[in-house]
């Protein structure tokens, strides 16, 4: 058995993964504002509730970039303190098994393209859509991570004013609608026009960031996941309506795009790891 971590920017999950699937699942708030110490004490404190002899290894997504030999954690999103983080060492010391880091979207995709829609796709790019903006790559049926671990970092592409995540995520309903997405999605469920504008709108941007994609990597699929795909019906029809402005019509016609329905994709990815 492992235990495979997605530290998210609200949410720090946890779970024991089998041959079978998620066997438990522990679930605290982020300590994304805490002290570097602090955000470790919380981690740990999470896998201590679910550890015990038959663990073989734990596996960590983190919102980073990774330098995935050593397991360091650099300049973490949403956890302003982690600025330089010896992960992989502080879980091997505490825990004594293997350890692997790597990047949360990364873990996300890893999960999609071994238990879920990505099965079928040697290359595809799962893009993430919650707190942040973040992309996984996978070439030939294995991640792409690139040399220092950032490739998919697509949330940090300049786009209009700022960059892609800032118009591609929970950013945009904070920012641009000074709600959040999960009220706007339930106002448009009860066919407030004003709530179904806007995610109009926010699927034009996801079709700029799909066009983006599709220029840098080519893919067969583009799967996403984060707490926002569960509205892809709402913005769908405009997102698509965008893409179409794409100037290879054929490769728009050949791409399949589609939310992931895997629950815990990211945790089972990084369960994967080890």
């Amino acid at each position: 058995m492992k235990i495979g971590i997605d530290m998210g920017g609200t949410n720090l999950r946890a779970a024991i993964v089998d041959t079978k699937g998620i066997d438990r699942m522990e679930q605290v708030a982020s300590p994304a504002h805490g002290t570097e110490q602090e955000a470790i004490d919380a981690l740990c404190k999470l896998v201590e509730r679910l550890f015990d002899d038959g663990i073989e290894g734990i596996g960590a997504g983190i919102p980073s970039v990774i330098d995935r030999k050593h397991g360091i954690v650099y300049n973490a999103a949403n956890i302003p303190s982690w600025k330089e983080v010896h992960l992989k060492d502080i879980l091997h010391k505490r825990f004594g098994v293997t350890i692997a880091i790597e990047n949360d979207s990364n873990c996300f995709t890893l999960g999609v393209a071994r238990h879920g829609e990505g099965r079928r796709f040697g290359n595809f790019v799962g893009v993430t859509l919650g707190t942040g903006l973040g992309g996984g790559i996978i070439i030939n049926h294995q991640l792409y991570g690139g040399m220092n671990g950032g490739a998919g970092e697509i949330g940090s592409l300049p786009y209009l004013d700022s960059d892609l995540e800032h118009y591609c995520s929970s950013m945009f309903f904070s920012r641009v609608c000074h709600t959040t997405a999960e009220r706007l999605y339930n106002r448009a469920k009860d066919g407030d026009g004003k709530a179904m504008t806007l995610w109009e709108e926010f699927g034009r941007h996801m079709g700029n960031m799909v066009k983006a994609v599709m220029f840098a990597y080519d893919p067969e699929a583009v799967i996403i996941g984060g707490g926002i795909s569960r509205a892809f019906a709402l913005f769908e029809p405009s997102m698509r309506a965008t893409m179409a402005t794409f100037p290879y019509p054929k490769s728009v016609e050949r791409l399949h795009i589609m939310p992931s329905t895997l629950p815990d994709a990211a945790v089972l990815g990084a369960a994967s790891l080890v």
